[in-house]
């Protein structure tokens, strides 16, 4: 006989939504009610291996039931929005799983699980309801059983009688005997299962009850007596239709097998890597050979002959100059840009079609490749062709490894990386793996497939010219179709699509050349710091032995808690995770208030974090042939949208430090020329004046007043000219920790004040600023009424805990839909300035005039190199491109200093 599972899968939802804890995936939205229902549901299949299978969800709206009685579920509280929100996602998972579902409009699960039931039994089907609601259990004959996985419980009839006390047939009575508050079905007022199974077994139904309710005595007999009228709704509201007509074949319910391309999708989108990991495991697209076979035909052709390439020239030569062009891709030796031979290049003109053109894969038994010369010398022209657009994945890479072999890329017009993060910087990683999995569904080559892993991993140009091709050819399929897939969603908001098209693609050629001009640095210098440093760690380690009566490891978290607060008996202010009392910074820096050792420590941290990060590393990035350091900038890394750099990381360098000053001093100007530093003035303060538009913040930049000193004046109730250091340096401390939606109890610890006195600073800094305190509480209304924030220029950051029902996840993303937009604004203006100062200084090297390059990008600050004579020049064309960056409704400063190093100019 075969065999029907019937889910009532609307329980399942609630189940896992109280069972499991609060799951999020990569981009902060809720994941619990997906990952629970599903692993229920895969279970239950692996256990059952039933012949058909159907989940059975209650459809939205109202039922035939309030038709009947309007009461009906009146005092149900509506689905969480935190459930309600998975509920397409989870649809769109079990679909693509292959599972059977059904949903019927003015019917609720139940009745659709009795129906099916029913059709099953007649067609002589075994079924078992997977459930853990009782009123199913009138369900329940010799062909039909009830399976709660919760409990691991299977009922019967017998089951039911032992469990509930009463027979399956006896279930509706007992239901509308006990009538249910949560459908607000009536039923006898005080009567619970215990009076309902008695009753039930004297009278047998409810009928039988009602017949003698002159019998029952007291309150109880009064009662069931007054609710005699309305029995027998009660019991049509509990009684489960089994003979409704919706059309639904057996044949449907056969689960299929999945589609693992939508399921590669789905979770990677949400995160479900052990999921992801046992699909690819289990056999999804093959492991060798073409990968994308099964995903819409692609065609990679490996180009070893010229009368090959000279066709694909063609192709690239025809490509759509109106439109999208061609992708490409450049396969290197390494990935140190300044150090990087190109191997080889690929090309995708439309999705799927795409080659691989190898020249310097040189291991032993390599077929004959075409020569660079001829490869790279027929590309240039293409390449240099501005208006000959390209698309591609990261390429300012590209960029780089093309300009050390002569060539200048231009006409960038589309770059997958940057349209995702401009589309949403926070919901993924923009890598072309990453992207491809969660976008398009599909499992992409990686680089390790090829090349290996850890000892065993070689160079490209070691890699077998076959694998090498697959590799390399998807890399720019994968390119053209996300770019296919991300620029309509940005056409879809015109600000995304300028922010894409007018900031990050015109930006990336432009750190590009930042990056390969590199700033030149002193090295001898910091070898001699370097040493300088030595010495002094080992000094603060002496004093930190001395203090601590012992020697100890500063570099140990486990032996700085010992000897803090087991053997010197300091207040643990703050415990680890793991309930051990925390060394963090910040609680050693309050330690440090009041005890010598946690200053020590903090100071032998910062030393040591100097020495290796920067004294020991910087010189050995030194390129021997310029002098210069050659930084990464990266474009698609923070939420807001500001730049970071890598190898070295110039953003940590410190500047309140006499140390980090030193080090600043390292980076130098060649004989003859200097540095200009240009720097935004105070520019995330400003942003706030101009987006809040409060008058008296406005009116402070714009007399160009000490705006932290105008605070102060407001808050302490002085002039002006009598407002004190200590006071001024409070305001600050206001001014920029609102920013950060720094809390009162924060402002309190910073200052060093009590909890009542900050929230007073900060009551009195709402009524001067009346206008701050109104866009605050705007911007978090908007954000989470919308899920996101915009910048000045609309780029948009995506807040996904904004409606979190945890309290701290809730605040914290409060907090940043403060910053962000401040922050996200700066990074936009800066971007823009470096557009233009750029281009500007272009022209006038390109005109004769002064040679000018821009040779740094450190937060609000640009690094410039020119010659001394024409510093005065350049200072004013740094001003003129910098201010220009933005309109705001108060000045744009920007202050430029000029020296012989970088804290000189500072």
């Amino acid at each position: 006989m075969k065999n029907l599972v019937l889910v009532d899968a609307s329980s399942y939802l609630y189940r896992a939504f109280h069972a499991l804890p609060a799951l999020t995936g990569p981009d902060g939205r809720p994941t619990g009610v997906l990952y629970g229902v599903v692993n229920m549901l895969k279970k239950l299949l692996a256990d059952e291996r039933p012949d058909y299978f159907v989940a059975v969800f209650d459809a939205p709206g109202k039922t035939f039931r309030h038709k009947l009685y309007p009461e009906y579920k009146a005092n149900r509280p509506p689905m969480p929005e935190e459930l309600s929100a998975q509920v397409p996602w989870l649809f769109e998972l079990i679909k693509a799983l292959g599972y059977p579902m059904v949903q019927v409009a003015e019917v609720e699960a139940d009745d659709v699980i009795g129906t099916l039931a029913h059709r099953a039994r007649d067609e002589k089907i075994q079924i078992l309801i997977s459930t853990g609601d009782k009123d199913l259990a009138q369900l329940v004959n010799d062909g039909v059983m009830l399976i709660n996985t919760l409990k691991n419980e299977r009922l019967d009839a017998a089951g039911v009688r032992k469990k509930l006390g009463v027979a399956p047939e006896q279930i509706v009575d007992y239901l509308a005997l006990m009538g249910d508050k949560s459908d607000n079905i009536p039923g006898v007022p005080g009567v619970g299962p215990k009076t309902a199974v008695k009753w039930l077994t004297q009278y047998e139904t409810l009928d039988g009850v009602i017949e003698h309710a002159g019998e029952i005595k007291g309150k109880i007999g009064d009662k069931l007596r007054a609710a005699i009228p309305q029995l027998p709704l009660s019991k049509e509201l509990a009684t489960i239709r089994c003979r409704l007509d919706f059309p639904a074949s057996f044949d449907e319910f056969v689960p299929q097998a999945p589609d693992m391309v939508a399921l590669r999708r789905i979770y990677a989108e949400f995160g479900f890597k052990k999921w992801l990991e046992e699909l690819e495991e289990g056999g999804g697209l093959e492991a060798t050979g073409d990968r994308f076979n099964q995903v819409g035909g692609a065609d990679y052709q490996l180009i070893l002959e010229e009368k090959d390439f000279r066709r694909w020239l063609k192709k690239l030569e025809n490509a759509d100059r109106e439109g999208d062009g061609f992708a490409f891709d450049a396969e290197t030796d390494r990935l140190d840009y300044m150090q990087a031979r190109i191997v080889g290049v690929s090309f995708a003109v439309e999705p799927g079609e795409a080659a691989y053109v190898p020249f310097g894969h040189d291991y032993e038994g390599a077929p004959a490749q075409l020569s660079e010369e001829r490869v790279l010398g027929a590309l240039k022209p293409l390449l240099e062709d501005d208006a000959t657009p390209k698309i591609g994945h990261h390429l300012k890479y590209d960029r780089n490894v093309l300009a050390s072999h002569g060539i200048r890329l231009r006409g960038i017009r589309h770059d997958s990386m940057l349209e995702s993060y401009v589309y949403n910087s926070v919901a993924s990683r923009h890598d072309l793996d990453s992207l491809a999995g969660k976008y398009l569904g599909l499992a992409t080559q990686k680089y390790e497939d090829v090349a290996g892993k850890g000892a065993k991993r070689q160079p490209f140009n070691r890699v077998e010219i076959k694998p090498a091709c697959r590799y390399a050819a998807e890399d720019a399929d994968v390119s053209l179709r996300l770019h296919r897939f991300f620029r309509p969603k940005l056409d879809e908001c015109e600000a995304l699509a300028k922010v894409y098209d007018e900031i990050e693609v015109p930006l990336a050629p432009v750190l590009s050349d930042i990056e390969r001009c590199g700033v030149l640095v002193d090295g001898a210098t910091l070898e001699a710091q370097s040493d300088e440093l030595r010495i002094r760690i080992a000094e603060v380690a002496a004093r930190a032995h001395k203090e601590a009566r012992r020697e100890f490891n500063l570099d140990s978290p486990v032996q700085i808690r010992e000897i803090l607060f087991d053997e010197l008996g300091l207040p643990p202010l703050r415990k680890t995770p793991k309930g051990q009392a925390s060394t963090a910074e910040d609680v050693l820096l309050e330690l440090a208030q009041q005890y010598d050792l946690p200053r020590l420590i903090l100071d032998y941290r910062m030393l040591s974090k100097l020495k290796s990060t920067y004294t020991d590393k910087l010189p050995k990035m030194v390129d021997p042939d310029t002098g210069r350091v050659h930084t990464s900038y990266h474009q698609a890394v923070t939420a807001t949208g500001r730049l970071s750099s890598s190898d070295p990381n110039l953003q940590n360098i410190p500047v309140r430090t006499p140390e980090g000053r030193k080090i600043r001093r390292t980076f130098v100007a060649p004989p003859g020329r200097c540095l200009l530093a240009a720097d935004y003035s105070q520019i995330e303060l400003r942003i706030m004046a101009h987006l809040s538009g409060d008058e008296q913040l406005c009116r402070a930049f714009e007399t160009e007043e000490d705006v932290h000193a105008a605070t102060a004046a407001e808050i302490f109730g002085v002039p002006v000219e009598r407002v004190t250091p200590d006071e001024r340096r409070s305001a600050k401390a206001i001014n920029f920790g609102l920013i950060y939606g720094m809390s009162a109890f924060g402002l309190a610890k910073q200052l060093g004040l009590d909890f009542m006195s900050a929230r007073q600073y900060m009551s009195i800094y709402f009524e001067r600023y009346p206008g701050v305190q109104a866009y605050m509480e705007q911007t978090k209304a908007q954000a989470k009424k919308r899920g996101y924030v915009e910048t000045m220029f609309g780029r948009r950051l995506y807040l996904p805990e904004i409606r979190s029902p945890s309290m701290h996840r809730r605040q914290y993303a409060e907090r940043t839909a403060i910053n962000a937009p401040m922050q996200g604004s700066a990074a936009d203006v800066m971007k823009r300035a470096m557009v233009a100062l750029h281009a500007r200084l272009g022209r006038l090297g390109e005109s004769g005039g002064a040679d000018a390059r821009i040779v740094m990008q450190v937060h609000d600050e640009l690094l410039v190199e020119v010659d001394e004579e024409d510093a005065g020049q350049v200072a004013e064309e740094c001003r003129m491109c910098m201010g220009a960056a933005a309109n705001l409704k108060v000045p744009l400063v920007v202050v430029v200093g000029a020296g012989a190093n970088w804290d000189e100019a500072h």
